[in-house]
């Protein structure tokens, strides 16, 4: 795919679009992550929640009318966004307005994306946005929504899908689009078992769950779905495919950043987790958290600044490609790419590599852990292993495909 145009955003655009994130999905993959929690509200790269990049993607494209719909397991995510993210101001017209299921239309939980949306029309309708931005809480990337709605304009489009091109062999875990030369979507399949590559490639256009609708379009779409017993009402699998043939249909390519590869990652399983969480330890990421023009925004803990300190013994402390958040203290530790959580603390001749330690892990003494996922309140004890022995691993905790092992949140060692 080629990059996109560089337009200009008309004045008033924004003002005239609203953002609906959709924040609701139970997360069974990512089990026992989301045990205690909703997918979005799930920890990440030390300091954040999954829905922060999301959502600061929005704020930092001027885009500040936000409906935020949420479902399974919500207080955690609800706690989260009142104590980070009550920073619009309504006297403004600002605002992020969380939706549980309203039962307004139906009495039923939200059913699927394209439901979701259907149970809040009275709410768009309420605000009168002349274009909607669809977005997914549960992805990891960053990007300017901003051109692609200049874009969606330009092409006088009815649904704009933001793009990005992946190895056709991971195809199809996505929606698979095919394009013409002036990037119009031509034909489109949801998590098809043998996806169309791209001409003369081995990759294939998946799409990115970011979606630009011009608002009546998306209005007239979900309610002709809402209709058909037989949906699943999913804007993949039903509402898309739908409007190829009938309605104006165009792909955004994600553009990269800093000349680098577009980067987005759907969390979706505990593999792409852990495998997302180390990207950020690169020495060149392919995603700069760290740029100031771009900020990621969160609730900050009143915590002190982590300390790296030597007790005297023979094991000097050892810090390499890592992350450290607020309260974290390493004594005379090897901490090896990877990721300490606020209030984590490694003990003298402890070793951590390849890991997410989520908060007030403690690891003692003399301990190792490789290539895991600890959530939070876990007290590992001294001399023991976790990662060298995976069939052990497996008796007492969940190993991925990829052989991660992950520790769920307050589990207690015998």
């Amino acid at each position: 795919m080629r990059s996109p145009r560089e337009l200009t955003v008309p004045g008033g655009l924004l003002r005239d679009t609203i953002a609906v994130v959709l924040a609701g999905g139970q997360g069974t993959r990512l089990y026992p992550l989301t045990k205690h929690r909703a997918k979005p509200a799930v920890s990440f790269g030390g300091i954040y929640r999954i829905i922060d990049f999301t959502l600061s993607n929005c704020v930092n494209s001027g885009l500040r009318r936000i409906l935020l719909l949420t479902q399974f397991k919500s207080f955690s995510l609800d706690r989260h966004l009142q104590q980070g993210w009550s920073i619009l101001r309504h006297e403004l017209g600002e605002f992020i307005i969380q939706l549980p299921p309203q039962q307004r239309m139906v009495r039923s939980w939200y059913e699927g994306t394209a439901d979701a949306i259907f149970q809040n029309i009275y709410n768009l309708q309420e605000q009168r946005p002349k274009y909607t931005v669809v977005l997914s809480g549960d992805h990891v990337y960053l990007m300017d929504y901003a051109p692609m709605l200049a874009t969606h304009v330009h092409n006088e489009a009815d649904l704009t899908m933001a793009a990005i091109e992946v190895p056709r062999a991971e195809a199809r875990r996505f929606g698979v689009m095919q394009v013409d030369e002036n990037l119009r979507v031509v034909g489109f399949e949801e998590k098809p078992e043998d996806p169309r590559p791209i001409p003369g490639r081995d990759a294939c256009v998946a799409s990115m769950g970011v979606y630009v609708f011009t608002t009546e379009t998306l209005v007239h779409r979900v309610l002709e779905d809402a209709k058909k017993p037989a949906s699943d009402h999913d804007f993949g699998k039903n509402v898309i495919p739908g409007m190829i043939n009938r309605d104006r249909v165009f792909a955004y390519p994600m553009p990269g950043q800093d000349d680098k590869r577009p980067y987005w990652r759907d969390i979706g399983t505990l593999d792409s987790y852990w495998e997302a969480s180390l990207d950020l330890l690169k020495p060149d990421p392919p995603m700069n958290i760290y740029r100031r023009a771009w900020p990621i925004r969160t609730y900050h803990e009143q915590r002190p600044p982590a300390l790296v300190d030597h007790d005297g013994s023979q094991s000097e402390p050892k810090v390499v490609n890592s992350i450290l958040a607020k309260g974290t203290h390493v004594t005379s530790a090897t901490v090896e790419w990877s990721i300490l959580s606020t209030d984590a603390i490694v003990r003298s001749g402890a070793e951590v590599r390849e890991s997410v330690l989520m908060n007030r892990v403690q690891v003692g003494r003399g301990v190792r852990v490789r290539r895991a996922i600890v959530d939070k309140d876990v007290n590992i004890p001294p001399g023991e292993e976790v990662g060298y022995d995976l069939d052990r691993d497996r008796r007492r905790f969940l190993v991925t495909e990829n052989g991660i092992v992950v520790i769920p949140r307050g589990f207690v060692f015998g």
